[in-house]
């Protein structure tokens, strides 16, 4: 209903008389709008504030009650305005059509005021208790979406935090957290473009992947810093000391889901990359050795994006490496360090990657290690 004092009713007939009646009965409760045809009747539905109800004849000429009453039900804008036939149809079929049509209610003429007055406040008291309904149905629908987006910005933004938080102790920038969650993004798309893993590689997964990929090294943050910042190639010691990164880390999110009491999928996801990101398709890698497809998805597309970044980045026991060089190397470890399809996908899109690391360069481009001997 309108904020307006009084509601507004639109009384549709084509007979003089029988508009003069209605208005004289409805005018000191109501605000009253005319039309004398079916026509007439649909443009001046649309003149604000929009009527709360439609009283309406049906036997009128070129447009019949019917007709204007179907095309009221077929917009947005007039669809929920109660509809009230007043007719001197009083056949059950026309009746039962009406109603079919939308109408609220049918009264046949000759009208008793009292009737009338009492039905047409009745529907103008459900139409307002439905208006709160739909209103107040729309704000929070609209104030979950707004709640759930405001959701998942402060979550993004914990993750990314917490990931640039890890890099930077060894003088990372967060620039390489931002490069290889773009690869992981741009392979799992690209092999989903191929027919591969299809099954697996959902919209949802690939963003949870996205979410995920930035919280692969946060163990580092329980590797000593005579190791972690080492100007130089680790020992066998040091070295073994570095492979503890990837359990440190999914300990890490682990204890995190413990807080929450609960698993969330981004989590898990974020557990299998911080965990087996380091280990490789012929089973020498680590922690555990796995081989080929036993390594789950999530670690196989971090594994390539993880060390085509770490090459092409300058540490301080090494020089960067150029794109080609890395492609090579990549491609030369196709089958034994990463998954053929994987690397098959890298070829592909190797451009992009280039594209990526041009857009998020180091300032510095120095980094120490960033977990491989």
């Amino acid at each position: 209903m309108n904020t307006l004092s009084k509601p507004t009713i639109l009384i549709v007939d084509d007979t003089t008389e029988n508009l003069s009646l209605m208005n004289d009965l409805l005018k000191d409760l109501y605000r009253i709008r005319i039309a004398k045809s079916g026509e007439k009747a649909l443009d001046a539905v649309l003149i604000e504030p929009i009527p709360d109800m439609i009283l309406l004849d049906i036997m009128m000429p070129f447009m019949d009650g019917y007709e204007v009453c179907r095309r009221l039900k077929s917009q947005a804008i007039t669809r929920d305005i109660p509809v009230i036939f007043l007719t001197a149809k009083s056949q059950e079929e026309d009746e039962e059509r009406g109603l079919n049509l939308g109408a609220v209610d049918y009264i046949t003429k000759p009208i008793s005021p009292a009737i009338l007055l009492a039905r047409v406040k009745n529907h103008l008291t459900l139409k307002q208790s439905s208006d709160f309904l739909r209103d107040k149905s729309a704000f929070l629908e609209t104030e979950v979406i707004r709640r759930t987006s405001e959701l998942t910005a402060i979550q993004d933004v914990t993750i990314f935090a917490l990931a640039s938080l890890a890099e930077t102790r060894d003088n990372d920038t967060g620039s390489h957290v931002r490069r290889t969650q773009i690869y992981v993004k741009i392979l799992a798309e690209t092999l989903r473009f191929q027919g591969h893993y299809t099954d697996v590689l959902t919209d949802e997964y690939i963003d949870t992947l996205f979410k995920s990929a930035p919280l692969h090294d946060i163990g580092k943050v329980g590797i000593p810093d005579s190791i972690l910042l080492k100007p130089g190639k680790f020992s066998e010691e040091e070295f073994e000391i570095m492979k503890t990164h990837t359990t440190l880390g999914r300990d890490a999110i682990e204890n995190a889901e413990k807080m929450l009491g609960s698993s969330v999928s981004f989590l898990l996801c974020a557990k299998e990359i911080a965990y087996y990101h380091q280990e490789k398709w012929d089973g020498s890698g680590y922690p555990e050795g796995l081989v080929g497809e036993s390594i789950p998805l999530s670690a196989r597309l971090m594994a390539l994006a993880d060390v085509y970044d770490a090459l092409i980045s300058r540490r301080v026991y090494k020089s960067e490496f150029s794109h080609d060089e890395a492609l090579s190397i990549i491609t030369s470890g196709r089958g034994t360090h990463f998954d053929p399809r994987i690397v098959d996908a890298f070829a592909v899109v190797q451009n992009r990657f280039e594209e990526t690391a041009k857009q998020y360069s180091d300032p510095n481009g120095i980094h120490s290690h960033g977990g491989s001997k």
